[in-house]
């Protein structure tokens, strides 16, 4: 074809296209502004020896753009790997809550991240740490995002010690590198992390895939129903695929085969049409439940021993994102963001955690971050809350207030918080009944010969590269205290002296 009769085609397609009101340069690439770009290899200069051109708005918008793609790194959580699916309730639970996502019948789209604690972008995925569990359900009432790891208990049961937590176990802030010294350090002052570090330092503290683990929502929360009646639950995603670690002795291949091999395990699965599961089961007990234990059933380091389990629903991943940074970096997850019908217990860690994923979340995508497609809820937003940077919201008219008799925006009451009663005084103050040891030592008696000793060789690993002799003692004592065959073990495979580890056990009080 003559340029002439090229050029007459792209005329009369033009012109069809402005007369049907379409773009004629879909495929054709362009600036932001959508304008067409005649020369993406050569920039404008001042003639063919001189200095290139401010005016040349490609050349500037391409390298803004690039000096702009990357936003800050989540501080922890920061090594991803998200799917979309769905949510199916499979019981009717409305005697527990009103929340619609329950309604049988119903299916709720899903967006999950599964992701690694400490590691920074990039990082294996196969490292000892717990691997995040977080959901993001698109219901018919709004957002609902449960953000939960892939053990029951936690390190810590107050949100104040949390930064020190991260700042412990994360890389030394001289050398760039994670320390055991510091991690222990910290341990050796927190006895109530005896419980999950049993739990890390097992072969399922090393997945080896992110289908062959479960998901916990941790905490504890409330479930209200249409009557007002509040429930406290805890819930449990039980992987369908099952449940399976790496030993010690398999993880540096593990790792030296693949430093990916949690993603591309999840997404060959999900390409070759191998859907996971996990059903959803839930823990109930009452207000008056609570107490009844002999430790506190709000503190996050504990599991609720003998609270029967009830399945209500299967959670089901079905597809790759198209675009990793649109989905999986730019999700940002809160567990402040519930629905009517879940509402959060009074658990200290969870307190905290309501406010600081938000607060994360607006510094690392700014205050906009719920208008991100991956963000947006399914349904309507209508508030006064309004600009700031990147607003693509729709608010109109001059009535960005409350209370107003030129239009108000409706408000149903029955969606107010349910009344907690309340009694005592502000304190700053431990909970009573820590009972720090107990479960930890009921969890390693379940194990088997051969996982006892797995979790012995990992343990101890880290243990004997402690140099500070009072807090390898002080973790052995507490490890020692939980159950004497376990910190035997530990004592003899970190050549320390046992009658020591048991003369400091024997002052540790139980609660």
């Amino acid at each position: 074809m003559s340029k002439a009769a090229n050029r007459l085609l792209q005329s009369l397609v033009a012109a069809t296209c402005v007369a049907l009101g379409v773009s004629s340069h879909a495929a054709d690439m362009t600036r932001d502004n959508g304008s067409l770009v005649g020369d993406n290899q050569n920039s404008q200069t001042a003639g063919p020896n001189g200095p290139a051109l401010l005016q040349d708005s490609q050349l500037i918008e391409k390298l803004q753009r690039f000096d702009r793609e990357r936003i800050p790194e989540r501080v922890v959580h920061a090594r991803g790997t998200g799917a979309f699916g769905e949510f199916v309730p499979t019981t009717d639970i409305s005697d527990l809550t009103k929340a619609e996502v329950f309604t049988p019948g119903t299916k709720t789209p899903v967006f999950v991240r599964f992701s690694t604690v400490m590691g920074y972008r990039g990082s294996p995925e196969q490292a000892r740490d717990p691997r995040g569990f977080a959901i993001k359900f698109y219901t018919a009432q709004g957002n609902w995002d449960l953000v939960g790891i892939n053990w029951p208990i936690f390190f810590i049961r107050d949100a104040i010690k949390f930064p020190d937590f991260v700042h412990a176990n994360k890389p030394s802030a001289v050398t760039g590198v994670q320390d055991p010294n510091l991690a222990f350090d910290f341990f050796a002052h927190t006895p109530e992390a005896t419980n999950m570090l049993t739990h890390l330092y097992t072969d399922e503290g090393m997945p080896d895939s992110y289908r062959h683990m479960d998901g916990f929502g941790v905490h504890a929360f409330k479930l209200v129903n249409a009557q007002g009646q509040v429930h406290y639950v805890k819930f449990h995603f039980r992987s369908e695929q099952g449940v399976h670690g790496i030993r010690p002795q398999n993880i540096p291949g593990s790792i030296g085969a693949d430093w990916n091999l949690m993603t591309n395990d999840l997404y060959g699965a999900l390409k070759a049409g191998n859907d996971p599961k996990w059903d959803l089961y839930v823990q109930v007990l009452t207000p008056e439940d609570l107490g009844k234990f002999d430790f506190d059933a709000l503190d996050d380091t504990k599991i609720w021993t003998g609270v029967p389990e009830r399945k209500i629903g299967t959670l089901t991943l079905n597809r790759v994102p198209d675009n990793y940074f649109e989905t999986t970096e730019e999700s940002a997850f809160a567990p402040s963001r519930m629905v009517p019908g879940i509402e959060p217990s009074e658990d200290r860690m969870l307190q905290g955690r309501l406010f600081s994923y938000a607060d994360t979340q607006m510094y690392r995508l700014g205050a906009n971050f719920n208008d991100l497609p991956i963000n947006r809820p399914r349904v309507p937003v209508v508030n006064n809350n309004q600009d700031g940077a990147m607003n693509s919201g729709d608010r109109k008219g001059e009535v960005n207030y409350e209370p107003s008799t030129l239009g108000e925006i409706p408000q149903d009451p029955r969606y107010k918080y349910v009344q907690t009663p309340l009694a005592g005084t502000t304190q700053q103050a431990a909970i009573h009944k820590t009972l720090n040891f107990r479960q930890a030592g009921e969890y390693y008696r379940t194990l088997s010969e051969q996982e006892k000793e797995d979790l012995v060789t990992a343990l101890s690993s880290d243990l004997s590269r402690v140099t500070n002799d009072t807090n390898k003692y002080t973790m052995l004592s507490y490890f020692f205290k939980a159950d004497t065959d376990y910190g035997a073990r530990l004592a003899k495979a970190t050549h320390a002296d046992l009658s020591r580890v048991r003369s400091l056990a024997d002052k540790l009080a139980e609660n």
